[in-house]
């Protein structure tokens, strides 16, 4: 049986036809976690409930959140297909029209009902309102500045009518109805925007893409983009990911199921490339953050690179995207972002610097903060290729080392590579690996590569801390077979897979490869040392709370040569000083 033929004859699953451009593929839908009753939610054993399946009862009215603040809940809105879908209106008591931000995504409009506390990790309880969709605007703050909130469940999602689809052009045209609905209505002052972190980002970027004309601005704080690259096959590994995130929603129907897509179309096709947002469609006012630490980063930085918005934004930071989200100081921030652009206050924030970056250096310790600068990568980067050492496990900036290989097992084994800096050394922007790798007794193999700080003593790992835990440094992965590179993606400091075909290989065979990092920024002290860690899974302790797993494909003997014919190196780009004085330098 093929692998679509075991979701045609799953009941819990069905396979629809669709078109994408001219092309049609058969797209697998899985059914919905079925909302669930606050009393069905207390009949479960409590690491059963879910805040996400908790749909409250339909019931369409008006009431008081407060002296100050209204909600229009269960607004009913019809999409152009027809479909019916519904949104809580948010709204500051006894204003005229005033502008709406919109919060897009799966996650539920009032799921935090019944719950005592949201659970945003990082967040101290109380900081976010029960009015507050999961990684949106918090109504309880945005209303007393004038701001009316939209909190939208999506075709298929809680009572809204239809299937639920994942990202993609469709919720780029759902997204644009629901948003010139709004503008039309009397308690709107005809600007929309649109906020929120993860999903509730992506979501910004699929519908700005469409250009709906009353949408003003967008703020996707931590966004994925290329759904597949980044997420589904990132390296070509297989990603569970999807997962935990299609799992936990709740609606009548089915939804979009890419985990089970990925496993059906593993190579590159229509239905993946309407996964990407369309960036050079989107021209409006566009404030963008991104974590370094997390696996929205990559898209972040992508889609902030790709946008042709003349007015854009990035802030970088080292902590994770719920604290950093509803931190007070960042919460200003983006309210003179959306007063410069919902409301006209002629307010200076174009005064604000395009880029932002934290320079991080050791566990919550950071070099710099908020560094000013004009663009990404920057301008003034000077890249240096950190040449492998397979004899003795060192990197040199001298390409002359002897040919050798250094091996481990795939399915357990690890290898480092050791560069030992003699001055203080920024690295900010993307690093690469190009490498000769082969395998001994299989004919594929996966890699899990990381970036680590080690100190003085050339021994003791420095980690960063992200919401206590402790984080290692910049990662990349790949699966051997799927090494082969886009020509039309790939640039002289990323290079990018093209997933057109998988290679296995042959045996003795020695293959290169080059693999992109994810965006990143830290400091390498004097007598520090960068250390380059393969290994054949992904690692991290065990109560790292981000339950991130990769399918992997271990079976061999992992062999990463150096030397002679193999030229394999790390490229790294450094940052020069922007000014020196003798002995001082300014950063």
């Amino acid at each position: 049986m093929s692998s679509l033929e075991k979701y045609r004859n799953d009941p819990n699953y069905k396979v629809v036809p669709t078109k994408f451009g001219d092309e049609t593929i058969d797209v697998i839908y899985r059914k919905l976690r079925k909302p669930m009753s606050r009393a069905e939610q207390d009949q479960l054993p409590p690491e059963k409930r879910d805040m996400f399946s908790f749909v409250a009862d339909f019931n369409p009215r008006t009431y008081e959140v407060n002296p100050y603040i209204i909600c229009h809940q269960d607004v009913a809105v019809k999409l152009r297909d027809g479909t019916t879908i519904y949104a809580d209106i948010f709204l500051p008591k006894d204003s005229g029209p005033v502008p709406i931000i919109v919060s897009w995504s799966p996650f539920g409009k009032r799921p935090g009902e019944g719950f005592d506390e949201w659970q945003l990790m990082g967040v101290p309880p109380g900081t976010v309102s029960k009015s507050a969709k999961f990684e949106s605007a918090d109504p309880e703050y945005w209303c007393y500045y004038g701001y009316g909130i939209a909190n939208v469940d999506p075709r298929g999602i809680g009572h809204s009518e239809g299937d639920a689809v994942f990202m993609g052009t469709q919720e780029g045209r759902d997204g644009y109805d629901f948003i010139e609905w709004c503008a039309a209505q009397p308690w709107c002052n005809g600007k929309v925007g649109m906020f929120g972190n993860s999903g509730v980002g992506m979501a910004q970027l699929r519908i700005a893409a469409e250009c709906p004309p009353h949408l003003v601005c967008i703020a996707p704080w931590e966004a994925t983009g290329d759904l597949f690259r980044e997420s589904m096959r990132e390296g070509g590994i297989k990603g569970e990911y999807a997962e935990s995130v299609i799992g936990m929603v709740a609606g009548q129907g089915y939804i979009e199921d890419p985990l089970a897509m990925a496993d059906v179309y593993p190579a590159w096709n229509a239905y993946w490339e309407d996964k990407v947002p369309k960036y050079r469609n989107i021209r409006i006012p566009t404030y963008y953050t991104s974590c370094w630490n997390h696996f929205h980063n990559v898209g972040s930085f992508e889609g902030f690179r790709k946008i042709r918005s003349r007015k854009k934004w990035m802030r970088a930071h080292r902590e994770f995207e719920w604290p950093d989200t509803y931190n007070n100081k960042n919460l200003e921030d983006l309210r003179k972002f959306f007063d410069r652009y919902l409301r006209d206050i002629r307010n200076g924030w174009e005064f604000t610097p395009r880029v932002r970056i934290e320079v991080m250096d050791a566990y919550t310790y950071d070099y710099q903060t908020d560094r000013p600068e004009n663009e990404f990568p920057l301008k003034r980067t000077q890249y240096a290729n950190l040449y492998l050492n397979s004899s003795n496990g060192t990197m040199s900036t001298e390409p002359n080392v002897p040919e050798a290989k250094m091996s481990f097992d795939g399915a357990t084994g690890e290898v480092c590579f050791d560069f030992k800096f003699d001055e203080d050394t920024e690295i900010t922007g993307y690093m690469s690996l190009h490498a000769w790798v082969s395998v001994d007794g299989y004919d594929d193999g996966d890699l899990f590569f990381t970036i680590k700080k080690i100190g003085q003593d050339g021994k003791t790992e420095i980690p960063i801390l992200v919401l206590g835990e402790e984080h290692p440094g910049a990662w990349s992965k790949l699966r051997l077979s799927w090494r082969g590179l886009s020509e039309e993606l790939s640039t002289d400091f990323r290079p990018e897979l093209s997933f057109e075909k998988q290679e296995k290989l042959k045996p003795g065979e020695v293959v290169p490869i080059d693999i992109a990092f994810v965006p990143y920024s830290r400091i390498w002290h004097k007598g520090e040392t960068l250390r380059l860690h393969i290994a054949g899974r992904y690692i991290r302790d065990e109560n790292w709370f981000e339950r991130l797993v990769w399918k992997t494909d271990n079976k061999g003997i992992i062999n990463i040569h150096s030397g002679g014919s193999y030229d394999s190196y790390l490229r790294i780009p450094v940052i020069p000083p922007r000014w020196q004085s003798g002995d001082y330098i300014y950063r």
